[in-house]
């Protein structure tokens, strides 16, 4: 008899060793002569716990973590493969309060299934949406993603089913769907996650839009930071091909779809979706004044839908559910699940999906624990690195779109980085305006040269010279750049130094003088 061990294939095991246990558990198993197939799985979210080894019983899959090859012989004898109790035993995989607290909906196979099985997918309800698109059509199709108020996951939070229906509307005897997988900010793995765990669902996901809109093309672009996601999405979509799911006739029907993996050169502005065109078309990767809009005039100049990964990826539950099931989970406008992720100084950092409503304060204590310092928090920078910064104070903002828009923040990708109280916010500040001059396209003057002048300003600030002269600068560039930049790269970038200026004024005062000993 077989035993199934599962050893996580994403980079961030792969980062912390899962490669060398995997071997360590093939080596150890035949060397006690023992039947196992090692299933390289996603990663369920739990990095803390990293590897995470999971063993299928008859009880379900056991959880053991973090396990390195050193711990791999004692497991084979405290009877792992059975289930048995060991130090790093965490019990049921399923029942993990990180875990069985979640609502896993986008990534309710993420960790579960082998990314490349298609059988492995079908088990787990894949493909019942795109079934569902092929039998209702494009029309209901549009309405359904509507009426399920899904919104952009990338950051802008734009309603999908507006965007499918302006492309879906627009004349044009060529569009394209673009998934934009130029997952930038700090903070954020979500995307990846997805790839590299589930990319059929991602694949499924971009061929309802094409049914939806009439694209016929897709594309999903992405960094070259990211070589597991890659490999794995090209291999997904080869399987997918091969099986008829892509190509003239998705499923045997009449429609027509597929997809291309295309590699970044590495800007952070091309998470832009007008910088992402440019690039993808071959150009420099800078921004494209608006009008017009991508959806009308987008790739090689056609309409096109750009959405994010998880966006996309939380298509096919919609389709198979209904709109209302969907629609029911969150508050206010903000409809559906979001994959959180805990970064920086935290206990339990991973990825947690949940239902839009908790507060901040609930996702940094109960769910992640507090820092991994051990010291109090000081700072959350929420959405990236154009993120604003929330003191504690804040933490009873509602983790939704308008909740944080109403504290000037924004949600952006759902990453979350967090800060103890050894950190100066007055370092942060001048990190995000470097961050915008090393990463500005150049295009429109408020970013390329405010930042450089942001720089500046703060290091005057810094040293003392003028505090309150280069405050009052530094909050007038601010403005400039917000009201002034051509994308969000600029626009944005004033919102961690605001916020850090504003909720941490001791960290930018002058650092009182000390005098000499007599």
């Amino acid at each position: 008899m077989s035993l199934t061990i599962y050893v996580p294939q994403d980079a961030a095991a792969i980062a912390v060793g899962a490669d060398k246990v995997a071997a360590a558990i093939e080596r150890e198993a035949g060397l006690r002569g023992l039947n196992v197939a090692i299933v390289r799985n996603g990663s369920r979210g739990l990095l803390w716990l990293e590897p995470l080894v999971e063993v299928r019983t008859g009880h379900g899959r056991i959880a053991y973590g973090p396990v390195t090859v050193a711990d791999v012989p004692g497991l084979f004898e405290a009877d792992f493969i059975g289930g048995g109790e060991h130090p790093l035993c965490q019990g049921l995989t399923k029942e993990i309060p990180y875990l069985a607290r979640q609502t896993r909906l986008t990534f309710s196979r993420c960790g579960v299934t082998d990314p490349l099985s298609l059988a492995d997918y079908r088990h787990y309800e894949g493909f019942k949406g795109l079934e569902k698109a092929v039998a209702i059509g494009p029309v209901d199709i549009v309405k359904t993603v509507t009426d399920s108020g899904l919104r952009g996951r990338g950051g802008a939070g734009f309603p999908t089913g507006i965007k499918w229906k302006t492309v879906a509307d627009a004349p044009g005897d060529r569009k394209y769907i673009v998934c934009n997988a130029d997952e930038g900010d700090s903070g954020t793995f979500s995307d990846r996650m997805i790839m590299e765990g589930d990319p059929f669902v991602l694949i499924e996901g971009m061929i309802i839009a094409g049914i939806a809109t009439g694209a016929t093309k897709g594309y999903v672009y992405t960094r070259s930071e990211y070589p597991h996601a890659i490999k794995t999405m090209r291999a997904a979509i080869d399987i997918a091909r091969g099986a008829g799911i892509l190509g003239p006739s998705v499923m045997g029907s009449a429609y027509a779809f597929d997809i291309e993996v295309r590699m970044g050169a590495g800007a952070y502005v091309c998470g832009e979706e007008t910088s992402l065109l440019n690039s993808l078309e071959g150009k420099r990767g800078i921004v494209r004044a608006k009008p017009p809009l991508p959806a009308l005039q987008g790739l090689f100049g056609r309409p096109t839908v750009v959405n994010n990964v998880i966006s996309l990826a939380s298509v096919p539950v919609i389709l198979d559910r209904g709109a209302a099931f969907y629609r029911d989970y969150g508050v206010g406008r903000s409809h559906g699940t979001i994959p959180i992720q805990l970064a920086g100084n935290i206990k339990h950092g991973g990825l947690y999906e949940t239902a839009f409503g908790l507060t901040l304060g609930e996702i940094i204590y109960d769910i992640g624990g507090g820092t991994a310092s051990g010291r109090p928090v000081k700072a959350v920078q929420v959405g990236g690195p154009l993120g604003a910064y929330f003191p504690p104070s804040l933490f009873d903002t509602v983790f939704d779109y308008e909740a944080f828009a109403a504290k000037d923040g924004l949600i952006g990708h759902a990453g979350i980085v967090v800060f103890d109280d050894t950190a100066d916010m007055l370092k942060q500040a001048r990190f995000a305006m470097e961050f915008c001059a090393i990463e500005s396209c150049g295009k429109c003057t408020p970013c390329r040269i405010g930042s450089t002048r942001g720089v500046e300003t703060v290091d005057r600030i810094a040293g003392g010279i003028e505090p309150e002269k280069n405050r009052a600068l530094l909050t007038d560039l601010c403005n400039t750049m917000k009201f002034g930049s051509l994308c969000a790269l600029g626009g944005f970038t004033p919102y961690p130094v605001m916020s850090a200026l504003h909720h941490f004024p001791e960290d930018f005062a002058p650092a009182p003088m000390v005098e000499a000993a007599e």
